[in-house]
């Protein structure tokens, strides 16, 4: 899209903002890739007010912003890519830090992706209430959503709408369905909130079915899949010994998935969110059609507003 070379100017919010936050300490933890099967060492590091969150390769020596721009890859994981450094399955650590309301974090891999670890977002936020999180001045960006902006695809959809009157904050809706009777359909309502994501939504495991595992390890994906980090089901049995952890924890994991990629705005999201089997690949085209037209959202921190340099996608 050559549109999102253009810069942007935006109003302010009368908005009290926020001071800008991130970790009091660095923490460092080694775990397995979902898809490459290769043990990664992940650390993250209190980063400089306003620089965002910034994805490295150590191994490599590139850094990556964490932002919808960046993705070039949806399968089955969010990617992103600078060259030839890719860093994927970012869409876990992204929500906790979304709901942490981290804003400045330096985020070192030496692999091309994060530890999938049990499969659901706790970990993450296990490390960051380890690291601690403290403000550092400077004032907390927020992404207005001034007119709803919808992406659809073969029934599917994401939305983004403005807030009732009198909202605030981020509110997702989310309804999914599946063949097998195991899932079937299900719907959650949320408010982001970081007791309500420890309590709610960290918990929830990535799943598959079992008769796409084979064709996954045949393209040379979820090799590090197991029991261990995702939920498998066959038809209307869950494989797992221990069972489910919510009793609809597959709608609950698909809408950490969305926190996680809508984390990747460039800012934290004032509005609703509305989808219906959305996956990473809408939840993306939803950010860039937001952006695609400057009457769509206000991004503010309480003064005069910077534009958002974007790239090309």
């Amino acid at each position: 899209m050559s549109s999102l070379r253009e810069k942007y100017s935006f109003t302010p919010s009368e908005a009290a903002p926020a001071p800008r936050r991130t970790l009091k300490a660095e923490i460092s933890a080694v775990g397995r890739g979902l898809h490459s099967g290769a043990d990664v060492m992940l650390r993250l590091k209190p980063a400089a007010v306003n620089s965002g969150i910034v994805f490295h390769r150590s191994d490599l020596g590139v850094s990556i912003p964490a932002r919808f721009d960046y993705v070039t890859d949806t399968r089955l994981c969010t990617l992103i890519s600078l060259g030839e450094a890719k860093i994927g399955t970012i869409e876990h650590l992204m929500a906790a830090l979304a709901a942490c309301c981290v804003d400045d974090l330096l985020i070192e891999v030496d692999g091309p992706e994060l530890p999938v670890f049990d499969g659901s977002a706790a970990p993450f936020l296990f490390l960051l209430e380890s690291a601690g999180i403290t403000e550092h001045g400077g004032l907390r960006e927020r992404l207005e959503i001034l007119r709803p902006v919808r992406v659809e695809h073969h029934g599917a959809f994401a939305e983004l709408r403005p807030h009732n009157p009198g909202g605030a904050g981020f509110d997702i809706s989310l309804s999914i369905e599946f063949a097998a009777s195991a899932i079937g359909a299900q719907a959650y309502n949320f408010h982001l909130s970081e007791e309500g994501f420890a309590s709610e939504i960290a918990k929830a495991r990535t799943f598959t079915l079992v008769g796409e595992i084979e064709a996954l390890r045949k393209a040379g994906l979820a090799r590090g899949g197991s029991l261990a980090n995702a939920v498998v089901v066959d038809d209307d049995k869950v494989l797992n010994p221990e069972g489910l952890r919510y009793a609809d924890e597959f709608v609950r994991h698909k809408l950490l998935d969305v926190i996680g990629d809508l984390a990747l705005a460039g800012a934290p999201i004032s509005g609703r969110f509305i989808g219906n089997r959305t996956g990473h690949a809408l939840n993306n085209q939803l950010l860039r059609a937001l952006y695609a037209d400057q009457a769509n959202y206000r991004l503010t921190n309480g003064s005069v507003a910077k534009p958002l340099q974007l790239t090309a996608a």
